[in-house]
């Protein structure tokens, strides 16, 4: 968005080093979960082969070929050449009703990561509250927060609202914590892209992601963590009623 910073370094703190045998595999998955999730939003470069490379601890052979893997699946683009590079494409789609049905279908699955999202992100932002945040991390909330509020198409609102949400885990300062916060988002990222935008909602999530980012930055912990408890019931509440995820 014109005139909006992005958050500095939120696609190189959800990545990690990959742990296991299959390196190709981790790193695909990795890759489009920042996608999705927005850390990398459409638009965006990806850093250099080599730095991404070092930061997942791969060869730069099999990032090659994970970066294929998303061009292949049209997430991304890549331009050979001076000031070339690879470009995110990948904007969220509209889920048909047959993928709703899918999400039916995994009811407990989706229940549980409610209840580890009520867990894991009120105890990041409690602990991001507790510290005294550098100036970068209070640009990259800030940020966040005005890009959240600023995005009113539906697929840039539901990126920004997770790029919110990993900015508050990253500013934690726990890698534990932001690994957590970003599983828990992958699962809601499913299922908000399954319902219905709300204005109402929306207004009413502004308001809270306002008061958390307020809390954060003012050092107030027990504050930042009852309005993301909030914020999490109000959300799974909406979930659960258009998703039917109340049934036997």
């Amino acid at each position: 968005m014109p005139g909006v910073a992005r958050q500095p370094g939120l696609g190189h703190a959800v990545l990690r080093p990959v742990r296991t045998h299959h390196a190709f595999e981790g790193c695909v998955e990795q890759l489009a979960t920042a996608i999705r999730l927005g850390a990398y939003p459409y638009g965006s470069t990806l850093p250099a082969e080599r730095d991404l490379a070092e930061r997942m601890s791969v060869s730069r052979a099999t990032l090659r070929e994970a970066i294929a893997a998303l061009r292949q699946a049209g997430m991304v683009e890549t331009t050979r050449g001076r000031g070339g590079g690879t470009r995110v494409v990948y904007r969220p789609p509209v889920p048909s009703e047959e993928e709703r049905g899918r999400l039916a279908g995994r009811r407990e699955e989706l229940l549980d990561s409610l209840v580890l999202r009520r867990v894991v992100e009120p105890g990041a932002c409690w602990t991001a509250a507790s510290r005294d945040l550098p100036a970068a991390d209070r640009m990259m909330l800030t940020s966040a927060l005005i890009e959240v509020e600023q995005a009113r198409e539906p697929g840039r609102h539901r990126q920004a609202d997770s790029r919110l949400h990993l900015a508050l885990a990253t500013a934690s300062g726990s890698r534990l914590l932001l690994d957590a916060v970003t599983a828990a988002q992958s699962m809601l990222h499913d299922m908000l892209q399954a319902i219905p935008v709300l204005e109402a909602n929306i207004a009413h999530s502004d308001t809270q992601h306002r008061a958390i980012v307020q809390a954060v930055l003012q050092r107030d912990p027990p504050k930042a963590r009852l309005v993301m408890e909030r914020h999490c019931d109000d959300t799974a509440a909406l979930l659960r009623g258009l998703l039917d995820l109340t049934g036997p």
